[in-house]
């Protein structure tokens, strides 16, 4: 182990709300992990609006206690990280759940050269600690949607106990303020390339209530996800539909109905809206990967990436403007045959239903292109790495 890397200060951020019963045996818990480091260290409990003893405690166990009046999770870690000192930022909860006088597993990780440490939970849960939904149904999908996108190899992506690099939490830009900061860093730094692993660690009982929201939670992690991956939500969506679109429209010329049984299905009316829905999630899936690969906020796909000469402005609007005509020309044939009184056309509801659909994904497609035109200049103008990672300090006293 390099001697730079073992004098590296520890930094252990604890965000609290009404913790009175556990936050002094948290702290004292991590100033014993880093006594056992054998670094320099310094333990932070952020108070994020407790209405018990929680600061008071804290700092009698010997933590600096910093007040953030923003609600949430990400909004308290934040202004920890902040106000941290240390080369080495551990974060956890000041709830007794997780062992921090074991940190220094964590943190030799960081010594090995990798970016972010994470505790792994899973095989070590104790009786009665996490319930049942959240163990097997929620933190598993949430583990499984961001190995799937990012393709990073975790197993345990809700694990509240990590260590990071001050130079590492300096690149990721985090943002959010509540529960889902935990996929924010993940898909960040997986974004961003950098080195992550997994340690096995322990979870166990609270003190206290719990502060989860099961439903909210969950959602904005979910929500979080889907928007940072335009190609899982809008592209491959939109792709299957425009190739659903496509056979439907044949199936629909070729057989005026589809006899399924004593019902008949007219496929030339399904055919419009999987085309048209197809065509408008691609476009806005191609769009904004576009977009978020421009700000650092997506890793470039080959295979999108052979979509984006479609979305310039000009390229889409000469689409879009083709689209609209022939859709155009084709009513107006429907048009001119039924005025000159030659009787309609054999497949005169298919073709009216062609028509319909290319005017409205024309129109479509061009109000996305200046959408995504639109988006691109302002994201230039506002990239992340322009803003300060944590906002600018509050003027809240800090106990010492």
């Amino acid at each position: 182990m390099p001697a730079a890397a073992t004098n590296s200060a520890i930094s252990v951020v604890l965000p609290c709300l009404n913790e009175a019963e556990a936050v002094s045996d948290s702290v004292k818990s991590a100033r014993l992990g880093i006594e056992r480091s054998q670094r320099p260290g310094e333990v932070i409990v952020v108070d994020n609006g407790s209405t018990d003893d929680s600061a008071r405690l804290a700092c009698e166990a010997g933590a600096r206690v910093v007040f953030e009046p923003r609600p949430g999770y990400g909004s308290a870690l934040r202004r920890g990280f902040a106000e941290a000192q240390g080369d080495f930022i551990v974060m956890a909860d000041a709830d007794s759940t997780y062992d921090l006088a074991g940190l220094a597993d964590l943190v030799a990780r960081l010594d090995d050269g990798y970016d972010l440490a994470i505790g792994n939970r899973m095989a070590n849960i104790h009786p009665g600690a996490m319930p049942w939904l959240h163990r097997h149904v929620g933190t598993p999908t949430i583990s499984w949607l961001l190995r799937r996108t990012w393709g990073v190899s975790i197993r345990d992506s809700q694990s509240g106990f990590r260590a990071l690099t001050r130079a590492a939490l300096g690149g990721l830009q985090l943002r959010s303020t509540g529960m889902e900061f935990a996929s924010e860093m993940i898909i960040k730094s997986a974004v961003q390339g950098l080195r992550v692993a997994e340690v096995p660690s322990s979870y166990g009982l609270r003190a206290g209530g719990s502060k989860l929201r099961t439903l909210r939670d969950g959602w904005r992690h979910l929500r979080l996800i889907l928007l940072l991956a335009p190609g899982l939500l809008y592209a491959l969506p939109g792709a299957a539909l425009v190739v659903l679109g496509v056979l439907t429209f044949v199936i629909g010329f070729s057989f005026t109905s589809v006899e399924v049984g004593g019902l008949s299905w007219q496929p030339i009316f399904a055919g419009p809206i999987f085309w048209i829905l197809g065509v408008t999630g691609l476009a806005l899936g191609l769009t904004e990967h576009r977009r978020l690969v421009g700000i650092g906020l997506a890793r470039p796909s080959k295979t999108l990436g052979l979509g984006y000469p479609l979305m310039r402005l000009e390229v889409s609007l000469v689409v879009a403007a083709l689209a609209v005509l022939v859709g155009v020309g084709i009513d107006a044939y429907i048009f001119v045959r039924w005025v000159s009184g030659a009787g309609p056309h054999p497949v005169g509801i298919q073709l009216a239903a062609l028509a319909q659909s290319l005017i409205v994904s024309g129109v479509n497609l061009a109000f996305i292109g200046f959408l995504g035109a639109g988006g691109a200049t302002v994201s230039e103008q506002h990239h992340p790495s322009s803003l300060a990672m944590g906002g600018s300090p509050s003027k809240d006293q800090a106990l010492r």
